[in-house]
């Protein structure tokens, strides 16, 4: 049986069947995090290899083909992503069954490495098993590291023949941009609320309207968080965040240094793009629950104060993943946006 779509990915669907007949050699699926994009490139690799493909362009999902792919073994196909996605996770916690821990002591790698792609070279320079076509999947492309891209990106200046690339990227910004302009880019759509919010009602989440807006409206995104168990010291940082002062940063930092710090840093740059929204025009995006106190904070803040605040927590994002002290690192976060708040 073939995956099926998203509901909001049914007319990207449909343009994507336009490139059918002149397939590019590389495609760049992109969008924002927790839309699905690892899921219908997946769909499409499939249907691509398929060899009783559906007049809806869709995998037949009962050909030998479709039995290769759905046991992951298909001889003309290839994945490549981190190590740290390798067990079912799929980009940034967005796409896929979801996570299952490694029985690995190392800490995955969250980078696609030059090795990945020097592998592909055995699988690209040898016949395809029904002298069909060679696919291979890499997300999220911005993972590669400086080495693997300049080797990817070798690859696409001289594209080995009946091989098609299929890539995911959330953040283009942070790709080169020669593999940027050697790839045939195609824009994956966000669902609108409706489509989101219906969705994961379908799968059972419980307020899932609060969790939908917490991740910007992307529904992958949402589910993703929902089970990851992190509500109760999310709740916490925003109790901390709606009524900032420095006993209460210096006890939250206590009781949350053993939690995960990437999505704690990211609710920070969601409720201070609150306050920048609140003071410029009225509208919250993500914590409309917290509109008291978020009209209060953009009330008397400094828009400079609210500025440097915003860039602190972005340079906080980038080394989340890597904190010398985790208590600390927390301290420092929320006694910085305390005294921002003053």
């Amino acid at each position: 049986m073939t995956t099926s779509l998203y509901p909001w990915q049914q007319d990207a669907w449909q343009q994507l069947q336009a490139l059918r007949p002149r397939m590019p050699h590389a495609i760049l699926f992109h969008g924002a995090q927790g839309i699905g994009k690892a899921d219908f490139i997946e769909h499409f690799a499939q249907a691509l290899l398929c060899e009783d493909v559906r007049a809806d362009g869709h995998a037949c999902g009962a050909c030998a083909s479709c039995g290769w792919f759905s046991q992951g073994n298909h001889p003309d196909y290839r994945r490549v992503r981190p190590e740290a996605l390798e067990d079912d996770v799929a980009d940034d916690g967005e796409e896929g069954e979801g996570a299952k821990k490694s029985a690995k002591t190392k800490t995955p790698s969250k980078d696609i490495k030059i090795e990945q792609i020097r592998n592909l070279a055995d699988f690209m320079n040898i016949s395809t098993h029904r002298q069909g076509l060679r696919v291979v999947v890499l997300y999220p492309a911005e993972a590669l590291n400086t080495p693997a891209s300049n080797a990817l990106l070798k690859t696409l200046e001289e594209p080995p023949p009946g091989t098609l690339f299929l890539l995911a990227s959330n953040s283009l910004d942070r790709l080169l941009p020669t593999i940027l302009s050697r790839c045939r880019k195609f824009a994956l759509p966000m669902p609108s609320h409706e489509q989101a919010l219906t969705w994961l009602k379908q799968q059972g989440l419980n307020d899932a309207d609060s969790w939908l807006r917490e991740q910007g409206g992307a529904p992958l995104a949402a589910l993703a968080q929902s089970e990851s168990g992190g509500r109760e010291e999310t709740e916490q940082l925003l109790q901390v965040l709606a009524n900032p002062g420095v006993e209460a940063a210096l006890k939250a930092a206590d009781k949350l240094q053993k939690s995960p710090l990437a999505p704690l840093v990211a609710s920070l740059q969601r409720w201070l793009y609150d306050v920048f929204s609140v003071k410029l025009s009225g509208t919250i995006r993500y914590y409309p629950r917290h509109r008291r106190e978020l009209e209060a904070l953009a009330g008397r803040i400094n828009v400079s104060r609210l500025m440097a605040a915003i860039k602190a927590a972005n340079e906080r994002r980038a080394i989340a993943e890597h904190p010398l002290s985790p208590k600390l690192f927390l301290e420092d976060m929320l006694l910085d946006y305390a005294s921002s708040c003053q």
